[in-house]
């Protein structure tokens, strides 16, 4: 059996990012490499980070700086750093924006930090969708891109399949969010006690966050993650998740199963539990009122999902976690 393929991530250098989050997630990466090796005792680091480029305005990106060895590897996420200049214009990157809308097709995960928002949200792929961007950019982006829901209360927004993160300096809060996905909890917490940083949220020490698997090659069954994704999971029936991937239903059922690891009712149910984990840390919605938001009529059996997937009831996750008793970027 061959070896398991290192997981790729990519810096994108857009025109006028910021060089100094670019070194620094590379080395924040090169960190959680070094702690995965000592604790995983693998040979080969878990982590591959490239650093993409264009040439020209108008060129395909292509890799500049690769930190890995011939060891065949997936991308799986593709982050956008900050820029010290004026946001970037749609107008000056519509190539690069045309591959990004690619590579999500094919499961990379995008991400971006402060103004990297801006060459997201040109990809048209927030559309309907939230984000963060640092506060003082967050009319510009609001006004380019009305279509997006800007979000600049939070630091960081994990939407699955896109991670949005605020200030200048919150490219911390990203690659440690990333490292909580890729690699688990305890390398992402022994990375931030390495780097003397505070990890991203303390819901991320005790609750591990929905993250849905995107790199299975499946287009139909990643069509269907996208669009609940996209629509906060609140259409479920089957007839309609079958007609987004264009499959026979129980096709869709066998197919999906195989590539997300979960039944489509498990993974709408984390999903729908995602959203309210945020209602109830960022929100004063009573629990029934954040159990219809997120698609539930029945509050009793929101409380029940809630509660079995994250451990806590709804009430006990709201005393624990609010935002108003802890500081939005607590």
């Amino acid at each position: 059996m061959g070896k398991m393929p290192v997981i790729e991530i990519g810096l994108v250098l857009y025109p006028g990012a910021q060089q100094a989050a670019v070194l620094g997630l590379t080395d924040l990466f090169r960190v959680a490499n070094r702690m995965a090796l000592s604790r995983l005792q693998q040979s080969e680091p878990p982590l591959r980070v490239t650093h993409w480029q264009q040439a020209t305005s108008d060129a395909t990106p292509v890799r500049i700086f690769d930190s890995g060895s011939n060891a065949p590897s997936v991308l799986s996420a593709l982050i956008l750093p900050p820029t010290l200049n004026e946001p970037v214009g749609a107008d000056e990157i519509s190539s690069l924006t045309a591959w990004l809308r690619e590579r999500h097709t094919d499961g990379v995960a995008l991400g971006s930090v402060c103004a990297g928002a801006f060459p997201l949200a040109a990809t048209g792929l927030m559309a309907g969708r939230k984000m963060t961007t640092h506060w003082t950019h967050a009319e510009l982006l609001q006004q380019r891109y009305p279509d997006v829901h800007v979000d600049a209360d939070q630091l960081i927004i994990d939407d699955g399949d896109v991670m949005t993160a605020g200030g200048l300096m919150a490219w911390t809060d990203l690659g440690l969010k990333l490292v909580d996905r890729l690699l688990g909890p305890t390398i992402m917490i022994e990375t931030a006690r390495m780097l003397l940083v505070d990890p991203p949220g303390r819901e991320q020490r005790y609750y591990s966050v929905f993250s849905p698997r995107l790199t299975h090659g499946d287009a139909a069954v990643l069509k269907v993650q996208h669009w609940l994704q996209a629509t906060q999971a609140k259409e479920v029936a089957l007839p309609t998740l079958a007609a987004q991937a264009g499959l026979e239903e129980r096709t869709l059922l066998r197919r999906f199963q195989k590539a997300t690891g979960m039944t489509t009712t498990e993974y709408c149910q984390r999903l729908r539990v995602g959203r309210a984990r945020e209602l109830l840390q960022f929100g004063n919605a009573s629990i029934d009122c954040v159990a219809w938001e997120v698609g539930y009529s029945d509050p009793s059996a929101f409380r029940k999902v809630f509660t079995r997937i994250v451990g806590l009831s709804p009430s006990e996750y709201r005393r624990r976690f609010s935002a108003s008793a802890h500081g939005t970027h607590g």
